[in-house]
């Protein structure tokens, strides 16, 4: 049962309208999102942030960003996270062998050098204690400018901010989450966990 019960999305008409966003890459509108609309300001501030920081700028796709916020997520554990980001690279056209092979992006031959520097980079920036370092610095930058690298950083940081706020409140999943969770992740081990 989650720590705080999300409203009906009808609750705040602006956060409704800003939510549609969602609509586009989950097919739904997160449980998450209903719960912070109890402090509307949060959740126009979030859904803003989001929108900013997903927002294809170039060669950082939205297929990539959404892999970066999985292995952020897989790093801190949060279930609801995982299958969240891993539907929205699913909607938003990874292909179809980094989806089934996402937990191998080190050394599965469908990520090329600049993915895997841009993943390594995410799970280095997600841990505690941080382990972004001079190593993980240079093999960005063989591949990517400092506006990519902030997008980058952009969607980790985000992640970092719901990976406690749903782990947190055991924020309830979606079913359309569960499948996709199911699909990709559940060979794994991936299961719903505290997020029922």
């Amino acid at each position: 049962m989650p720590l705080v019960t999300p409203l009906n999305p009808d609750h705040d008409l602006e956060t409704k309208e800003l939510a549609a966003f969602f609509n586009e890459t989950l097919g739904f509108c997160p449980n998450s999102v209903l719960t912070m609309q109890r402090r509307p300001a949060i959740s126009k501030a979030f859904i803003n942030l989001n929108k900013a920081v997903m927002a294809n700028e170039g060669r950082v796709t939205s297929a990539l960003k959404r892999l970066i916020a999985w292995v952020s997520s897989n790093a801190t554990g949060c279930r609801y996270c995982q299958a969240h980001a891993i539907r929205a690279a699913e909607r938003y056209g990874a292909e179809q062998e980094q989806l089934d092979n996402v937990w191998e992006y080190k050394t599965h031959p469908s990520f090329s050098d600049a993915e895997r520097a841009a993943l390594d980079f995410s799970l280095a920036a997600s841990i505690i204690p941080n382990a972004v370092n001079e190593d993980i610095k240079t093999e960005l930058y063989k591949y990517w400018n400092e506006g990519e690298i902030v997008e980058m950083l952009g969607v980790i940081s985000l992640f970092g901010y719901l990976n406690r706020w749903n782990d947190s409140m055991g924020t309830s999943i979606e079913e359309g989450a569960v499948e996709s969770g199911d699909q990709y992740l559940g060979k794994h081990g991936w299961e719903k966990g505290k997020h029922v």
